[in-house]
């Protein structure tokens, strides 16, 4: 199992979303609620991060 992984521009927040791999899943969690833990596969996650890449998802973040 590796450690727990987070983005490099999150700096020393204790907000920001943490990855890592373990017997070959993806796991993601928020830093804040390390229990809450999101189990995938690596080809669903790229897929995922395609979409995020293409804006699929932006209509999340807009108010």
């Amino acid at each position: 199992m590796t450690r727990w992984q987070k983005s490099s521009m999150s700096g020393n927040s204790n907000q920001c979303v943490e990855i890592r791999t373990t017997e070959g899943l993806i796991q993601i969690r928020e830093s804040d609620d390390p229990d809450s833990i999101v189990t995938t596969t690596p080809t669903k996650f790229a897929l995922w991060i395609e979409g995020v890449k293409r804006g699929e998802f932006d209509h999340f973040t807009k108010a």
